[in-house]
Formats: C-alpha cells, structure tokens, sequence
C-alpha cells in the first residue's frame, strides 16, 4: 500500500460511515447572517452567543491595539512576548472570576491541557465526567494519573467511585456548562464532594462565562459559589467573541503553572489585538445584563417551538439546544437540507457524540431576532418532516 492510499482508504472509510467533515469558508464577520459563496446565510451554530463578533467596540479595541503595539506579540510569555496588556487582562479575569490570580493560555484546549498535565501525575486520581470535553479527557490521559470516569452528572455515581479511594489526591473535574447537550453540571454537588474528600476541583465555563451567572461569570456565579471552585477554566473564543483561554484560582497555582505547565511556556504568546479585544469584552459582559437576558429569551422561545413540533430535545435552560436525531446520515442530510435553505446548523456525529446519538446543535445569539427565529423554526420543522425526524 503506497503512502497516500492509506489515507484514501481511511477517508473512504470515514465516507461510508457517514462521518465525513469539511470546512465552510465564510465571506463575512461572525454575525446573526454571514456571507457563504456569495449569499446570505442564518447562522444557527456560533459561538458567538452575545453576538459580539462583529461589534465596533471591539473592533476599535483590536484596531487601536495594533496601532499601538503592533501585530504579533514577538515570542512566549516567558521571554519577549509579555505585554502589559496580558498583565491587565489577567488581573480583570482574576477579578471577574473573584480569585487571587488568573493566567492566560492560547487556547481553551490548551489551558485544559496544560493544567491537569501539570497538576496531576501517576500519584494521582482524577474523578472525570463522562462527557467532558475531549481537551479534559486529554489532559487527564496526558497527566499519567489514574482516570475514573463517573456516569454524567451522577452524584451518587461520582461518591461511590470517590469513597474508593479515600486517601489518595483526587482532581475532580467537569465542564460547567456541556457543549453538546447543553445542560449545566451540579456544580454545588460537585462543590460539595469536593470539600468532604478534600479534593481539588476544576471546571472549564468555556460555554457558561459570560453566559450565565449575575455578572456574567459562570457556573460559579450562576450558583453564587465564588469560593467553591479551587480551578475556574474558560475561554475567550465564545461569548467573549476573541481568542484564548484561562485559568483563575489561587496565586501559587498560577505560579505554578507558569513555571511548570508547558502548554503556557512553550507557545508564542497571543497577539496585543487579541487581549485588547478580550479586555473590551470583558467591560461588556459586566455592565450590559441585557444581552444575556435576550440570549436565553431566545432560545428558550426556540426550544419550546422545537419541543412542540414533536422534535426530541432536552429542556435545559441554556443557550445551546441539541436535536436528536439518531443515524450520523440522516444529521448530515438534515443540516445539508438547512444549508441549501441558508440556514447554517451543524451536524454533531461520532466520535464527538457516542453511536446512535447524532444530532443537530444550534447555538442561539442574542443578535437573533425573532423573524430569524420563526424563519429557523419553519424551516427547520420542513425538514424535519421531509426526513421523518417529526411526523
């Protein structure tokens, strides 16, 4: 077998298991519409949840950042690529978060696998959600520790695999809010397991900062649980509408990890743009509610619309609703048939979701206005008909 025909013949695999990806290249700024092959499209899966992408407040932040401090950052945090921009945004994450310190990563795959690589070794046990991101699920396999998989969201589960190993150094860790299903994890269980085995724990908000809580901060907020999180994980990539991700916990946590986390040591740091943007943001989410409360209007409109048009979805009050659907095909044709209508909704398959669970994911904004949603539900509910998703 030559070189290229064993990729050929894994893509080919791929193909006919109905798995197959590819890319979509946008025209336009990440918005309620976007621009694909030169026609307008509904956008029904950003990340972008306060719609904040394209907003001019930003946008003078990234422009006025250049001007000031140029293009790249010129090496990693460690050696010339520290700004006191960087210093800045940490220090406001680190109060946003209401932690001692904060430190920022690349990316929130990064951050993820940087910190339980570097916190956790052979001597430890990390108590992991089932369905944690796969840049937890790395970082666990990355740190050597011992890895016990708890059933989703199971408390009772999850105390019954702790009790075990009482005595021995724990990380339990979880997402705050599930990017897939959309529910939020029993974050004060978590918490409360936590204190009693004398563990540390972590919870990437990735998909909750900004989102959720009284001042936007996440899972923590949400649950006014300021203190009972040792490790608060997110990402600047999503409502933030920027790039990178971060950690907040205790000083001499964020110490360490600067010394020994070498996803952080060994990466060019991010751009001056970038964090500026990121800083702005930030200002944004804290002192304008509003657009956090119109977000979960909207999809909480949306997911009763969907609900009562027979799909199969889960009633969670969040702003990613998932739509079963079963066979990894008929979630291809499904989001396929949407396109062909202009409306962008993405396909989740295996191995993002286990076998037999495909589904479609739309993410919600709140720039959407309710004509993008009734045209979304309308259409949507045609399809779904057309492939006997609904009756």
């Amino acid at each position: 077998m030559g070189k290229n025909e064993m990729f050929s013949e894994k893509l080919q695999q791929i193909q006919a298991a109905g798995l197959y990806r590819r890319m979509r290249y946008m025209q336009s700024q990440q918005s309620a519409h976007v621009m694909i092959a030169g026609e307008d499209y509904l956008m029904m899966s950003s990340n972008s949840y306060l719609g904040l992408c394209s907003d001019e407040r930003l946008k003078q932040a990234a422009q006025e950042a250049i001007e000031k401090f140029g293009t790249g950052s010129g090496g990693s945090r460690l050696t010339t690529g520290s700004y006191e921009l960087h210093k800045q945004l940490e220090e406001e994450i680190a109060a946003f978060k209401g932690t001692e310190a904060a430190l920022i990563f690349n990316t929130g795959y990064m951050a993820n696998l940087g910190i339980i690589s570097t916190i956790a070794d052979k001597n430890w046990v990390i108590f992991s959600d089932r369905l944690n991101h796969a840049s937890i699920i790395d970082g666990c396999r990355l740190s050597g520790a011992e890895i016990v998989v708890y059933e989703h969201g199971d408390m009772e589960d999850l105390e019954q695999k702790v009790e075990k190993y009482r005595g021995k150094r724990g990380l339990l860790v979880s997402d705050g809010l599930f990017s897939v299903d959309g529910d939020i994890a029993p974050v004060p269980g978590l918490v409360d397991i936590a204190r009693r085995y004398d563990m540390l724990l972590m919870v990437d908000d990735a998909h909750a900062t900004g989102v959720f809580g009284k001042n936007g901060g996440g899972t923590a907020d949400h649950f006014d649980l300021p203190e009972g999180v040792d490790i608060m994980v997110g990402t600047f990539s999503k409502a933030l509408a920027s790039e990178g991700g971060f950690v907040a916990g205790s000083r001499d946590l964020v110490d360490y990890l600067v010394n020994r986390a070498r996803s952080f040591i060994f990466s060019t740091a991010l751009s001056p743009a970038s964090i500026a943007v990121s800083l702005a943001a930030l200002k944004i989410v804290q002192t304008e509610p509003q657009a956090r409360e119109t977000l979960l209007t909207n999809a909480r409109w949306l997911r009763q619309e969907l609900c009562q048009a027979g799909f199969q979805t889960w009633n969670y009050p969040t702003q990613i609703i998932s739509v079963f659907v079963g066979r990894p095909e008929v979630a291809v044709a499904f989001s396929e048939r949407l396109m062909e209508r202009r409306i962008f909704v993405s396909a989740i398959r295996p191995p993002t979701v286990p076998e037999g669970t495909s589904r479609l994911r739309i993410n919600v904004m709140a720039t959407h206005t309710k004509e993008d949603l009734t045209r979304a539900i309308i259409t949507i509910k045609d399809v779904g008909s057309e492939l006997g998703v609904i009756a």
